[in-house]
C-alpha cells in the first residue's frame, strides 16, 4: 500500500486517465467475445478443428490407423485425439460417456445403444469381414455347432462377436439357451480354452493365432462366414458438424491409400498396433477386410435383424423395426463428403 507521501493526488481537469481505463475495459472485453466465439466454432488454438476419436479394432478400424501413421489428419487440417480400446463396446461407451466425440465400434454395440435410446449417430460403415471361427479343442469333442449343446462357450458379451456366436449356433438350430455362456474379455477366451474352464470359445480374429500357439495339438477351429461383421463410425453428442467432416474427410483420403498401397497400409496399422498385433496376423487378415466407407440398405437391414434378436436374447428395450433404426444413421456428411457412398435414406 503507498504511503501518503507518495499517494497520487485527485486527478487534474483533463487527464487521459479516464480514456485509459476505458480503452482497457474495452480490449478486455473483445478478447473475451473472441475466446468465446472461438470456442464455440469448435476449433483449437491453431485453427483445426479439434476431434477425439475411440477406436476399437484395428484391421478393421484400419483408416484410423493409417490416417494416425501417415499424419493424414494434420494434412487434413485436423486436431486429432485417437485412443484404442480393447473392443467396440469399450469405445462405445466412451463416446457415450463424453470421453471422444466419434467411435470405431461394432455393428451390435451400436444396436444396442440405439435400442437403449441413447444419444448417437451411425455416420459411416467403414467395413466388412465375415471370417469368424469357433475356437476350440480336439479333446473337447466339439465336431459341429450341434455339439456346442450342454457345453460351455466363452465369448465377450455385447459385443459383434457375441452375436457371431448366436449366428453359429442358429446354424445348428441352437440358442443360447442350449449351452452356458461364459463372459470372457477377448483376450481371455484362449486361456480360458486352455485350462478347460470352456469348451469352445468365440473372440477376435486377433486371437485366433495365439490359441494356436496356446493349444498346440490341441487347437481345433469350425469356421463360419454366415455373418458379416461392420465396424462402424459413430458420433456422439458432443460431436460437431464441423469435426464430423474433417473426420470423414481424413478417413476417406487414409481409404484410398489402403486401396493404392495395401501392403504400406499393413505397415502402418502394425506400427500403430505398438505391439498388440502380430505381422503375420495383419499379413493374413487384413486383405480378408473389404474397406470403403458407405451407408446401404444392406447396413440398415443387418441393424434391424441384430435389433430383433438383442430383444430376444438380451431383453433390450426400444423399437427394433427399420424406421426406428434408420432414425440412428447421419447420412449428410457422408453425402457430402463423397456422392455416391450413400444409398439409404434416414429416417426424419
Amino acid at each position: 500500500m503507498p504511503s501518503p507521501a507518495s499517494a497520487p493526488g485527485p486527478a487534474p481537469r483533463g487527464s487521459r486517465r479516464p480514456r485509459a481505463v476505458t480503452a482497457l475495459l474495452l480490449a478486455a472485453l473483445l478478447s473475451t467475445l473472441a475466446t468465446a466465439c472461438a470456442g464455440g466454432s469448435g476449433r483449437s488454438d491453431g485453427g483445426r478443428p479439434p476431434v477425439t476419436l475411440a477406436a476399437s479394432d484395428h484391421l478393421g478400424g484400419a483408416p484410423v490407423y493409417v490416417a494416425q501413421e501417415h499424419a493424414l489428419w494434420s494434412a487434413e487440417g485436423v486436431d486429432a485425439t485417437v485412443t484404442t480400446q480393447p473392443s467396440g463396446r469399450d469405445a462405445l461407451n466412451a463416446v457415450l460417456g463424453g470421453q471422444a466425440q466419434f467411435g470405431v465400434v461394432g455393428d451390435l454395440p451400436a444396436v444396442t445403444a440405439a435400442l437403449g435410446g441413447r444419444d448417437l449417430r451411425i455416420v459411416a460403415d467403414l467395413s466388412r469381414f465375415s471370417d469368424w471361427r469357433l475356437l476350440t479343442r480336439t479333446d473337447a469333442g466339439v465336431g459341429g455347432f450341434a455339439a456346442l449343446k450342454g457345453r460351455k462357450v466363452g465369448v465377450p458379451r455385447g459385443t459383434n462377436v457375441e452375436y457371431a456366436l448366436s449366428r453359429m449356433l442358429a446354424s445348428a438350430r441352437l440358442t443360447a439357451a442350449d449351452v452356458t455362456l461364459v463372459n470372457l474379455a477377448p483376450n481371455q477366451v484362449t486361456s480360458a480354452l486352455a485350462r478347460g474352464d470352456v469348451d469352445a470359445g468365440v473372440t477376435f480374429p486377433s486371437f485366433y493365432g495365439a490359441a494356436r500357439t496356446a493349444l498346440g495339438d490341441r487347437y481345433a477351429e469350425l469356421p463360419y462366414s454366415g455373418y458379416t461383421a461392420r465396424t462402424l463410425l459413430v458420433a456422439g453428442p458432443s460431436a460437431t458438424p464441423q469435426g464430423t467432416a474433417a473426420v470423414l474427410r481424413t478417413l476417406l483420403r487414409a481409404q484410398r491409400e489402403i486401396g493404392e498401397d495395401p501392403a504400406a497400409a499393413r505397415r502402418a496399422v502394425l506400427a500403430q498396433s505398438k505391439g498388440a498385433l502380430e505381422a503375420a496376423y495383419v499379413e493374413a487378415f487384413q486383405p480378408r477386410y473389404t474397406y470403403g466407407a458407405t451407408l446401404s440398405p444392406e447396413l440398415l437391414t443387418q441393424l434391424t435383424e441384430e435389433a430383433a434378436w438383442a430383444k430376444t436374447a438380451q431383453g433390450m428395450p426400444g423399437a427394433a423395426d427399420r424406421a426406428a433404426l434408420s432414425a440412428y444413421l447421419n447420412p449428410g456428411p457422408l453425402a457430402a463428403a463423397a456422392p455416391g457412398a450413400v444409398t439409404v435414406t434416414a429416417a426424419g
